[in-house]
C-alpha cells in the first residue's frame, strides 16, 4: 500500500501548510501522553527496571563470590543504594582488592544491561 505523497498536485502551499500543522497538532499530544500511560498500566520505568537489574545482579555476584574481603562499610553503603531504589547517590568506596573485584563485575554487568556509568554507587568521596 502506497502512501500518498506529500505534496500533491492540485494542493495549494496553504493546504500543505495547514495539513501539516493540523496533523503536528493531533500527533504532540498523542505523544505527550504516552508516559503518563506506561505508568498508568503498571509498567515499571526504566530506572525501576535498572535498579531491578541491578539487585539481582547484585544478589547473584554475592552468592557466588561470598563477602569475604568486604567491609561492613562498604556493605551497608551498598545496602543503602538499594533500598533507595537505586536513586540515592552512591557512596560505596571500594578499598580492599575483594571490594574492588566486586565493584569491577558489577560495573560489567550493569554496563552490559544497558546502565550508564553515573548510575553505579561506587564511589570514593573527595
Amino acid at each position: 500500500m502506497m502512501s500518498a505523497p506529500v505534496f500533491q498536485p492540485g494542493f495549494s502551499m496553504i493546504a500543505h501548510l495547514l495539513r501539516a500543522t493540523v496533523l503536528a497538532v493531533l500527533t504532540v499530544p498523542a505523544c505527550a501522553g504516552a508516559p503518563a500511560l506506561a505508568q498508568a498500566t503498571g509498567r515499571p520505568t526504566w530506572s525501576e527496571t535498572k535498579c531491578a537489574n541491578y539487585r539481582s545482579a547484585w544478589t547473584h555476584t554475592l552468592a557466588s563470590r561470598g563477602r569475604q574481603g568486604l567491609s561492613a562499610p562498604f556493605l551497608a553503603d551498598h545496602q543503602a543504594f538499594l533500598d533507595s531504589g537505586c536513586q540515592a547517590r552512591g557512596m560505596a568506596c571500594p578499598r580492599s582488592p575483594e571490594e574492588l573485584a566486586i565493584a569491577n563485575v558489577m560495573v560489567i554487568l550493569a554496563m552490559n544491561a544497558g546502565a550508564a556509568s553515573t548510575f553505579l554507587p561506587f564511589h570514593c568521596g573527595g
